[in-house]
């Protein structure tokens, strides 16, 4: 029967190189070499033990994505991003997203809508500052876009910005229109409104 002959150090700490009959079997998450109880000499049949390496890495992997999302919620990409940090490989990483999916632990669709939702209501922010924040998590634009169209309507973005601008005027001390408008101005568009809006509001807000 085949035995392992050599269990090798890879230049990442967190891996080895597995031998098998003195010939190269597969690398490994060293953390595997000792839940396995894995050892030079041993006699393994090779075909069950890459089922027991692999079914073994997709439970860490699983275990890590669920412990994940005990502490926030995720997007698929960011998901996908922290367990390739991880070092899985990229067979594992697809059966947990499958998973995940399957058991809806993770749907963009939902995150995406309840963003939204919270960057528009308790934030207040504009729809450039919404979606810019969206896609840099990873979600796709025209879901963002699609969502924001469903969830912000025109009346309530200028609600938002309108209640803004008002709040910070009470803090700027310049009696210059001019310099009140620029404030004005650069504090809404940093908050994600654009320029047709902000023109309006502050106009509202001088008269």
């Amino acid at each position: 029967m085949p035995k392992i002959t050599k269990i090798e150090q890879q230049k990442n700490e967190n891996r080895v190189s597995l031998y098998v009959d003195d010939e190269f079997f597969m690398g490994i998450n060293k953390e595997i070499v000792y839940t396995l109880m894995l050892k030079i000499g041993q006699e393994v049949e090779k075909e069950r033990l890459e089922h027991i390496i692999t079914e073994e890495m997709y439970l860490k992997a699983k275990s890590k994505a669920l412990k994940l999302l005990h502490f926030s919620s995720r997007t698929e990409k960011e998901m996908r991003e922290r367990l390739k940090k991880n070092e899985y490989s990229e067979e594992t990483i697809e059966r947990v997203i499958a998973f995940l999916k399957e058991y809806n632990f993770i749907n963009d669709s939902e995150l995406t809508k309840h963003m939204v939702r919270n960057k528009s209501i308790g934030k207040k922010y504009g729809k450039k500052r919404i979606k810019q924040d969206l896609y840099r998590k990873g979600i796709d634009m025209n879901l963002i876009e699609n969502t924001i169209e469903e969830e912000i309507d025109e009346e309530k973005e200028y609600e938002n910005a309108l209640s803004l601008a008002q709040k910070k005027m009470k803090t700027i001390k310049d009696t210059d229109q001019r310099k009140i408008y620029e404030k004005l101005g650069r504090y809404l568009a940093y908050r994600g409104y654009e320029y047709d809006l902000i023109r309006k509001v502050i106009n509202r807000c001088l008269k």
